[in-house]
Formats: C-alpha cells, sequence, structure tokens
C-alpha cells in the first residue's frame, strides 16, 4: 500500500495549518537505489500542533545485514530488527497512518526515493505523497549557512539539540526546526503550502543534484501550474445561493403567554407548524418559543394536566433568531452548532417575519452546508480560526464551478469575514479578562469598512476594522483597553489569514478607534475639507457594518453621516472627480495596457463602479450597502444618466467573476492573491466578457456629470 494522495483543497492554507506528518527513515546506507528502509518514524501535526500521542515509529527487517557504519550512526543492529515485520507491512500500516497529509521531512528526498525504491522491490504501485522539504525552506532563506545538515539549520534557528539519529528523534527536531522558520518565511511573503511549494522550485540546480543522487521530487511544477476551476470539487451550492426569507414561513404564529398549552397545540395543528412563538414578558424582553417536543416533554413529566397550563410554563426563552437576509448556509451552523430544531427569523428592526425550521432545510437539500460556519462560531484559538480559509476556499472553488453568481460568492466571503473578525473580538475579550483587564470599560462597536462592509470581498482581502466607544480621550485608560482589543484582535486575524492592512485601517490604530463624539467630530472633518486624504478614509466608512458589540451605536453614527453628506456638496463634488480619475487598459488599437503580463481589473473596474455606486447613495440618501444594491436604487428613483445603470451591475458581476477566477487559479500556482487577471488565460467567452465590462465603466463619468478623461 502506497500514500493517498490529495491534490486539491491545501495549497492555500497557511503552512502553520497544514494537516502534515513530519517524517524521518533510518536505513542500512545512502544509496536510495540498493540500501534498504530499517526504521520509520513521524510525528502527526493538527492545527500546528504535534500529536505526540499518536506518533508512528516501527522497525523493519531489510532481510540484509546492517552495515556497521550504518548502526554507529543510529545505533539499530541486526538483533534489533530480526523479530520485526518486513517492508511491505509496515508501509502499508504506515500509510493508512498518514491518511491525506502532506508529507514533510528534512531532506525528505531521499527518504521518498528510498521508499519508492522499496515499493518497486517489493511489487507495490507508488504514489508519491504532496511533500515539502524543510531543508529546501532553510536554504531559501539563509543560503549562506557553511553546510545545510539538520543539526546546522537547528543550531541557526536556535533550537535545541538532543538525542539524534533515530526517526522520530530527527522529525521531532524537524518539526521544531520547520516551525521556527514559518514567520521567517511569512516575512518573505511565502504563507501558504503552494506558495512554499512555488519558492522551494526556485532553488534550480540544488534540485538537480538531488535528482541525480536518485532523490525522489519533493515538488514539481506541474502542480504549482494554474489549474481550471472545473478541476475542483462539487458542491450542493443552495445554502450558499439563497437566504433564508427565500426558505422561511412567513407570518409566524406569535402567542400570549397565557394561551393554554392545549389552545396552542390546536393552533398549531390547523395552521401545520410545529411550533409557537411566545410573546415576550415585557418591552425589551426577547420572545420565547414552544414546540411539540416540548409540549411531549411536559406531558411526560407533568401528566396530561400540562395542557391546561400556560404556554409560557414550557416556553424557552429567549428565542434564538436569524436576519432574514442572512444565507441559509448560516442557518445550518446555527441550528447544528446550537442543537435547534427551531429559529426565529427577523428583519433589520429585529421584528419577527418569519420561522425556520430544521424540516424546512432539510427540503432544501442544506444539510451540507455546515462546511462554513461552525467552525468560526466555535474556534477557540487563532489557529482554530485559520482553519476556516481553507473551508472557505473550498467552499469558493464549488460554487465557481457550479456558476453561481460572483456576487453571491463574495456575499459568502464577506459573511465570514465578519464573522471571522466578530470571533476574534470575543476571543480578545476573553483574553483580556485572563490577563486581570477586566471586561470592556463601556459600550463599543466593532465595524468592518470597506468591501466587507459592502458584501463584496474576494480571497484578496486585508483587514479593514475599527471601533466606536461612548466616551473617553485618546491615550486616556479606556482608549488604552480597547487599543489593546484592537491589537489582540488584528495579531489573531493575521495569524488565521487576514493580513494586516497595509494602510493601517485597523481598530489597533488610534485614527480607526474613537468614541462617538470624536467620530462626529472625523466626519464632520472630512465634510468640510475634503482633502485627499479625507475622501479616501471617508469612502470606506460609509460602507461601515458592525460586527460585534453594540450595533445601535455604529448605525446612529453612520445614519447621521450618510445624511450629512448628502447635503455637502464640495465633498461630493471631490469624491466623484476622484472617482472618475482612471485610465481604461485597453490603447488605440484595441490591446490591454498590461502590467506584468496582467490587467489591473480593481483600479479600472471595480473602483470607479463602487465608487460612482457610493457617490450616488451619497446624493439620494439610499442607506443600502452593496454596490448593485446602490445602482439599482438609483434607477429606481429615476436618478438622470442611469438608465445604463443595468449594464454597470452586469459589468460590476462579470469584474468580480474575472478576479475571482483568477485567484483560485493563483492559489493553486503558490503565487500572491491581487486583483490583476492574466488575459492569457482566459478562454475566448472570458476574454470577449472582460472587454465588454471594461467598455462600460468609463460611462460612469456620464452619470456622475465628470468630463470625459482621454488615455
Amino acid at each position: 500500500m502506497s500514500f493517498i494522495v490529495q491534490r486539491t483543497g491545501l495549497s492555500g492554507l497557511p503552512l502553520a495549518m497544514v494537516p502534515a506528518v513530519v517524517m524521518d527513515t533510518e536505513t542500512t546506507g545512502l544509496n536510495v537505489g540498493e540500501d534498504r528502509v530499517i526504521e520509520i518514524g513521524a510525528i502527526r501535526v493538527v492545527d500546528g500542533k504535534a500529536l505526540r500521542e499518536d506518533d508512528f515509529s516501527r522497525l523493519i527487517n531489510p532481510q540484509v545485514p546492517i552495515p556497521a557504519a550504518s548502526t554507529a550512526i543510529h545505533t539499530i543492529t541486526d538483533a534489533d530488527v530480526a523479530g520485526a515485520e518486513t517492508f511491505k507491512p509496515v508501509m502499508a500500516a504506515f500509510a493508512s497512518w498518514c491518511g491525506n497529509s502532506v508529507a514533510l521531512g528534512y531532506s525528505i528526498g531521499f527518504d521518498l526515493g528510498i521508499l519508492k525504491a522499496e515499493h518497486e522491490r517489493h511489487g507495490v504501485k507508488w504514489n508519491a505523497p504532496r511533500s515539502l522539504d524543510v531543508r529546501h525552506l532553510v536554504q531559501l532563506l539563509a543560503p549562506e549557512l557553511p553546510d545545510q545538515s539538520l543539526d546546522m539549520a537547528a543550531g541557526w534557528m536556535g533550537v535545541e539539540i538532543g538525542d539524534r539519529h533515530r526517526a522520530v528523534a530527527d522529525a521531532e527536531l524537524t518539526l521544531q526546526v520547520f516551525q521556527r522558520l514559518i514567520p521567517r518565511l511569512k516575512h518573505k511573503g511565502i504563507v501558504t503550502l503552494s506558495q512554499a511549494e512555488r519558492a522551494c522550485l526556485s532553488l534550480g540546480s540544488r534540485l538537480t543534484t538531488e535528482a541525480q543522487a536518485g532523490w525522489h521530487d519533493v515538488v514539481r511544477a506541474d502542480r504549482t501550474r494554474p489549474a481550471a476551476v472545473s478541476e475542483y470539487m462539487r458542491i450542493d451550492s443552495y445554502p450558499y445561493r439563497h437566504r433564508v426569507r427565500d426558505v422561511m414561513h412567513p407570518s409566524p404564529q406569535i402567542v400570549e403567554r397565557g394561551m393554554t398549552v392545549s389552545a396552542a397545540l390546536a393552533q398549531m395543528m390547523a395552521k401545520q407548524t410545529s411550533s409557537v412563538f411566545v410573546k415576550p414578558a415585557g418591552r425589551g424582553e426577547a420572545h420565547g418559543i414552544m414546540t411539540e417536543r416540548d409540549v411531549l416533554r411536559g406531558i411526560d413529566s407533568d401528566g396530561a394536566g400540562v395542557l391546561s397550563q400556560p404556554v409560557s410554563s414550557l416556553a424557552k426563552f429567549p428565542l434564538v433568531s436569524i436576519n432574514q437576509d442572512e444565507f441559509v448556509y448560516r442557518a445550518v451552523t446555527t441550528m447544528t452548532g446550537g442543537g435547534f430544531r427551531h429559529l426565529g427569523v427577523v428583519d433589520e428592526a429585529g421584528e419577527l417575519t418569519g420561522a425556520l425550521s430544521a424540516r424546512d432545510l432539510l427540503k432544501q437539500r442544506a444539510g451540507g452546508a455546515a462546511l462554513l460556519g461552525d467552525s468560526i462560531d466555535q474556534a477557540r484559538t487563532p489557529a482554530e480560526l485559520g482553519r476556516v480559509w481553507a473551508g472557505l476556499t473550498t467552499v469558493v472553488r464549488g460554487l465557481v464551478s457550479e456558476d453561481v453568481d460572483s456576487r453571491d460568492i463574495a456575499s459568502v466571503v464577506s459573511r465570514e469575514l465578519r464573522a471571522l473578525t466578530a470571533r476574534a473580538c470575543v476571543l480578545a475579550e476573553e483574553q483580556m479578562q485572563k490577563q486581570g483587564k477586566g471586561e470592556p470599560p463601556q459600550r463599543y462597536a466593532m465595524f468592518v469598512l470597506g468591501s466587507g462592509g459592502r458584501g463584496e470581498s474576494l480571497l484578496a482581502m486585508d483587514q479593514d476594522n475599527a471601533i466606536v466607544y461612548e466616551d473617553g480621550e485618546e491615550g486616556g485608560t479606556v482608549d488604552a483597553w480597547f487599543a489593546q482589543l484592537g491589537q489582540i484582535v488584528a495579531d489573531t486575524l493575521n495569524d488565521a489569514g487576514v493580513s494586516y492592512c497595509k494602510g493601517n485601517i485597523m481598530a489597533s490604530h488610534p485614527a480607526w478607534r474613537k468614541d462617538i463624539a470624536c467620530w462626529r467630530d472625523t466626519v464632520s472633518e472630512w465634510l468640510t475639507k475634503s482633502r485627499p486624504d479625507d475622501i479616501l478614509d471617508s469612502d470606506i466608512f460609509f460602507d461601515a457594518v458592525s460586527v460585534h458589540g453594540d450595533e445601535a451605536m455604529l448605525k446612529d453614527l453612520v445614519s447621521d453621516a450618510i445624511t450629512a453628506a448628502g447635503t455637502a456638496r464640495d465633498f461630493l463634488r471631490a469624491m466623484g472627480l476622484r472617482t472618475g480619475d482612471f485610465e481604461s487598459p485597453v490603447g488605440w488599437l484595441g490591446r490591454f495596457k498590461l502590467d506584468d503580463g496582467r490587467v489591473d481589473l480593481k483600479k479600472c473596474g471595480l473602483l470607479p463602479l463602487f465608487s460612482c455606486a457610493r457617490v450616488l447613495a451619497l446624493r439620494h440618501g439610499f442607506m443600502v450597502r452593496s454596490t448593485p444594491a446602490r445602482l439599482a436604487a438609483a434607477r429606481d428613483m429615476g436618478v438622470e444618466g442611469m438608465h445604463i445603470a443595468d449594464d454597470l451591475i452586469e459589468a460590476h458581476r462579470v469584474i468580480l467573476d474575472l478576479i475571482l477566477r483568477q485567484q483560485l487559479r493563483d492559489i493553486e500556482a503558490g503565487l500572491k492573491l491581487g486583483n490583476k487577471v492574466d488575459p492569457k488565460q482566459l478562454d475566448s467567452f472570458h476574454l470577449q466578457q472582460m472587454r465588454w465590462a471594461i467598455d462600460q465603466v468609463p460611462r460612469v463619468r456620464d452619470v456622475l456629470g465628470l468630463p470625459t478623461f482621454s488615455g
């Protein structure tokens, strides 16, 4: 039996999150073609942690004498292996133990090469695992080291060297070196598995030398080539395309607290529902819920007399609810995570608008939707949060392969970004309490800005977040508490895979962490001075959405800001001029103007479109956030020039789709994600779509009443 090969789903994982086995072999010698394996040792790594209780360590009878020179190194004698199993059964057990994990090792090309030779010698088919050589990573960072031995690498990284030259001990040392390499690699822009693979391919002559010695090729060039989206897994896309409002029961059954259980049960039977919602005890209290199961449990416990009791005696409070605009997959994870079978459905104002049951979701085949959600909401560490991005990428691949609207996919990504930020806040609060800093000193709201707030995030994202709190001077005691919270959140998100914002738009920085009064002063300054930096900062502020804390605090602040912006003519004019300041990437002869072989579809496509939509929203007071919704609102209001709204909305969809597909190809290729698209990787259909979408973008100048720019 040979290794199980995992071909997709791992490329975009941060190195610290890759499910791996760190392996090593001991052999009768160093001749790959002739020598034999006498020991295999390995350590399993999950979420960056070594599961030492699950080590693999087996001796192998090579059926040939072990040379004394080899015994002098690893101490294994002929007597030690005399009673051991031969290669085939041990390898079968090892392959089964490894599963589809990535194999890590120091000079692992030698280990794989001799394992391959053993397979061929014993007539077993060879499947190479996906692998990474820690020695190659050391060579990338420190080519000047006197030698590339494991001992030298450990000394360079400050790892204490203990007992050596037995397989598990060498695997342990290799793991420690690898873990210390990760932050240094990240500083070099090598974050994911595929980025590490691509970087290792640059070692060129070293790889050639290894191949000439008979070592196995650890990284293959064909693994880092751009992959076709059609190669990715397929998933049931329904729960990611539909909202709760599409599957809920409207007009929920709400009963008085004093209604008898029997009367409520009769109403449930008449309306063919399995639950009723129970009115709250008073203003500000939450509704409750009584289900068929609650009635059965009551009868089982107290007998038929329970039927004459008020429903409040059996109801559970508070009712767990979900917003009607959430995706169905979020309802699935809420139910499965909390063990619920029923949810209330509320609108933006928090009013009950419907009911949702597990039966409703079952009808829609949504049971597999828990690929997302649980891992965020239940995560206890940044490492656990880091797994989310791998799951997110897998879901995105599947949705793209089913031709799901890219705007829905971007909304799913944004939803999880907001959930990730919210969870980071919860973990940060817990950490600060453990440190003796106490609970939040006053009400506050953490909010996400920009594309995350608009619901238009793709896979190349960084952090854009901010905090508003009640009252406190910059640098004061209250501000210092929130400054530490913001820093922990930023560090947690960065460790989980959402990079620090290069522009420092994070709550860890004073400019994006203020009390209500200071935020209002800042908005007023933006609207009256209209400096270039003010326009840039205020742009994303108007897309803000609360993710944790007091939602009403932010809602009032943004609502007042939008109202004030609607009358700030100079500010809107400056924002409009900035929107129109872009150059088409198509030249006079119809050829693309390329930057490193690619077209920047954010700069010349998305940015003008969503900026135009934002200006229209501020001019006319639209409270919707997404670009398509803003453009549609302007069209429906009859705003001059918005007869082209449908073309702009479609161009926005096409550009999102093109960027998203390129990002998926780049993940597999180990390239840094961005918003540029390589025309050479597009088929004729998508190339034609890109040309059409780019041609629509300059029309935003007409909508905003701007002069036509040449170029």
